[in-house]
């Protein structure tokens, strides 16, 4: 089952993908919130509905091509990251054995969804890349052990972690340049694990910038895989419905290479996982209010 989130004026919708429609969940069934998040948080079972609103064949449609697409969660409570979780990438960035993934956060006023631009800031043209594997959490998650952590995952989505390094090598914390606006696309759709293998395991990932392969590795590969990151995080922290969890990324990003890659204006930037779905942003600079 694959779900949209998609802009109505100026809210979101939660949707279903059917072929190529798209069934509006909650005006379909008034009992599942429109929001996904909420949805979760109301402790909904938003894949019985959806799979009884495409079985049913009822329900308000849209074209899938019609819709302007929002963040899949537009508002997580939190978007947790991990950095160095594959072994190439942590030794490109000089990390030769991590014991212990990076973690840091993100804000949700630095998403964008599939086919948004990414945004150059005014500040810095040193804009680089990360293909990523994202989860979004299904219910609470407190000191929960591996073997029963992939219960706890509703789906698995498409990221582009967009990064401004001159400004993440500030400071011994990488947040401020993990935050700019415009800088974190998410989508184009979320997968329910019942498409996927256990973990979304053994999938390949490639990062594609104007049509060259720039980064390409396999889900396998991670150091810590979603089960034992559920854990590890666990034991600190609560996860909520909604939540959202980057996998982070393999080697390949643009500041290691000789000479550097940065995304400039007019770059399409794709990032692509095996039965998942490819996310797509054109990147463009910042536009200061005259």
């Amino acid at each position: 089952m694959k779900l949209v989130t998609f802009r109505s004026g100026d809210t979101t919708r939660l949707g279903v993908l059917d072929g190529e429609d798209v069934i509006d969940l909650n005006k379909t069934d008034p009992t599942v919130p429109a929001n996904l998040r909420a949805a979760l948080l109301a402790g909904a079972d938003l894949a019985a509905a959806a799979a009884r609103v495409v079985a049913e064949g009822s329900g308000e449609r849209a074209s899938y091509r019609s819709l302007t697409l929002a963040p899949l969660v537009p508002e997580p409570g939190k978007i947790v990251c991990l950095g160095h979780n594959y072994y190439d990438h942590a030794k490109e960035g000089g990390n030769l054995k991590p014991v212990y993934p990076q973690i840091f956060f993100r804000g949700a006023s630095s998403l964008v969804a599939h086919g948004d631009a990414v945004i150059r800031p005014l500040v810095s043209e040193k804009l680089d890349y990360e293909a990523e594997l994202v989860i979004v959490i299904g219910k609470r998650a407190r000191h929960v052990k591996r073997e029963r952590a992939l219960e706890y995952v509703f789906g698995y989505s498409c990221f582009n972690d967009v990064s401004v390094r001159d400004y993440q090598k500030r400071t011994t914390q990488w947040t401020i340049g993990k935050n700019f606006d415009g800088t974190g696309a998410f989508g184009p759709w979320l997968v329910t694990p019942d498409e996927l293998p256990p973990g979304a395991e053994g999938l390949a990932l490639r990062l594609i910038l104007n049509d060259e392969v720039m980064q390409q590795a396999n889900t396998s590969d991670m150091i810590w895989g979603v089960a034992e990151t559920i854990e590890l995080l666990t034991e600190c922290l609560t996860l909520e419905p909604g939540d959202v969890v980057l996998m982070g990324t393999p080697a390949g990003v643009g500041w290691v290479r000789n000479p550097p890659v940065w995304l400039k204006p007019g770059d399409r930037v794709e990032v692509d996982i095996e039965r998942i779905g490819r996310l797509q942003n054109t990147v463009q600079d910042e536009v200061t209010a005259r």
